[in-house]
């Protein structure tokens, strides 16, 4: 049973390999890719049905044990999130039939969107530093081929910026995971909470946990690290941008959520502090980059900021309320954003813009876009019963709790800003006079419309059905908040 932990991971290996021999055969690799992803969203539903009703799993990679092997563990939160992963990637990978085109398609770009999702997978699945740096590294790899194939002047541009900050990044992890060794004498995440407690994180910990917080931030483009971002993930098609926007982000914020719950937790006045800081201020930077641009794909990058900053805050508030929140919201944030994107590429595949003062008028030959899409952005505001509003409220909830009451602000006027954003894309790209004679074929709108609404359905359904995946998320925050859970389970004590 336990061999199951690694699969969502090897699956996707196991595809990408095979993908290779067959780079200028296009429809076969399609079809090879949609099978792999329907398998692996039925393995990693079985993963998490499987972590419900057995506990974590985990997986001693080469029949040595923790802490001194390597150690893939499957707890309710990766679980989850290796789902959604899948769950995105299918719809991604459906969009990009329709709109990638056949240049990229016969330069492995179905390959490398297998290698991108092993290390996210495996991003989420490992139990020690080492091996999240390696993942880290398979992940950013891929991201730096699917960023530069097509070879457009914009996207060489924000590929040398994107790699010099990920290559420094990735220095100054290795730096981290050296100083935490050598004052720990392990890398077993479990091993390492373990071994925290005993010392109750002296001021060296604390430091290497602000050192971690700095990696993990630059991936998750925290303030002031998110400088990259909003060029980076401008650049590529609209694919790309959907893959990018709705899961690199996320093992960023997923790597602080692991190790400022499981680990860095006994100096909270300062880590968790400062964590809350920084999470305000990223809410606020991007809110002012949200409501400034008249470009779609800026406003909705600059929304996965905003997200970022929200979550941050509710894992530095450290309890029930607020961690069940962020674990609610960030399944949400992948999903509705991963939507969004997909459908801001429908509306400038239709309008040849992506400035909205250049569209309008666009529900009346697409209305079946246009309702979408206001439902996306809906949910994305948290206008309840939708997916973002559960989240957001037990956030609020848990910052009364700690009386962050500054922080509560922050989250509610950014929710109206958010709403403002995306209801400027909905007035202003749908309503009104059209501005160009709109040709794109229905048909062709909607093949590339179904994708985004899978995703739209199961975001509604996520927030309909917020009680009935509330056990799971429970089970979830359990483990965030018992780190004993985790490391007994790892450890085998």
């Amino acid at each position: 049973m336990n061999n199951l932990t690694f699969m969502p991971v090897l699956w996707p290996l196991f595809t990408g390999i095979i993908l290779i021999f067959f780079a200028k055969k296009i429809k076969l690799q399609r079809g090879i890719s949609l099978f792999s992803s329907l398998i692996g969203i039925e393995i990693s539903l079985y993963l998490v049905l499987s972590v419900h009703n057995q506990g974590i799993l985990t997986l001693g990679v080469g029949s040595w044990d923790a802490p001194f092997g390597i150690v893939i563990v499957a707890d309710m939160l990766s679980s989850l999130l290796v789902l959604t992963t899948n769950i995105i990637g299918l719809a991604i990978l459906i969009y990009s039939f329709y709109s990638i085109g056949k240049e990229r398609e016969t330069h492995y770009y179905y390959p490398v969107f297998q290698f991108l999702l092993i290390g996210v997978n495996g991003a989420f699945l490992t139990g020690d530093l080492f091996n999240l740096f390696v993942f880290f590294e398979v992940m950013l790899m891929a991201s730096y081929v699917l960023l530069v194939l097509g070879g457009t002047k914009i996207q060489l541009r924000e590929s040398l910026k994107y790699i010099i900050v990920n290559v420094l990044s990735s220095a100054f992890f290795v730096i981290m995971v050296a100083y935490l060794y050598s004052v720990l004498g392990t890398l077993n995440m479990a091993h390492l909470s373990q071994r925290i407690s005993e010392v109750n994180q002296p001021g060296i910990i604390s430091v290497i946990a602000i050192g971690f917080l700095i990696v993990f931030g630059l991936k998750g483009a925290i303030f002031p690290l998110f400088q990259w971002l909003p060029g980076s993930y401008y650049a590529p098609p609209i694919p790309v941008m959907a893959l990018f926007g709705a899961l690199l982000t996320k093992v960023g914020i997923y790597a602080i959520f692991r190790t400022y719950t499981l680990m860095f937790y006994h100096d909270q006045n300062f880590t968790h502090t400062f964590l809350a800081v920084l999470g305000i201020l990223t809410i606020i930077i991007g809110v002012i980059g949200a409501i400034a641009y008249w470009d779609v794909k800026k406003i909705i990058i600059y929304n996965i900021i905003i997200a970022v900053g929200v979550i941050i805050f509710g894992i530095s508030l450290m309890n029930e309320q607020a961690l069940s929140g962020s674990i609610l919201y960030i399944i949400h944030d992948m999903l509705i954003k991963a939507a969004l994107f997909l459908l801001v590429g429908i509306m400038i595949k239709i309008s040849g813009s992506d400035n909205l003062r250049n569209m309008g008028g666009l529900i009346k030959q697409y209305p079946a876009l246009a309702w979408t899409f206001f439902i996306a952005a809906i949910s994305l505001a948290g206008i309840p019963p939708f997916s973002g509003f559960a989240g957001k409220l037990l956030i609020l909830q848990g910052a009364a709790e700690k009386e962050a009451y500054f922080g509560m602000a922050a989250v509610l006027i950014s929710s109206l800003m958010v709403l403002y954003s995306v209801m400027k894309i909905f007035i202003n790209g749908f309503w009104g006079t059209p501005k160009a004679d709109y040709t794109l074929a229905k048909n062709t709108v909607t093949k590339m419309l179904v994708p985004a609404v899978l995703l739209v359905v199961l975001s509604v359904l996520y927030g309909v059905g917020t009680e009935s995946i509330y056990p799971f998320i429970s089970q979830a925050v359990d483990t965030l908040m018992n780190p004993d859970i985790y490391i007994d389970a790892v450890l085998k004590e």
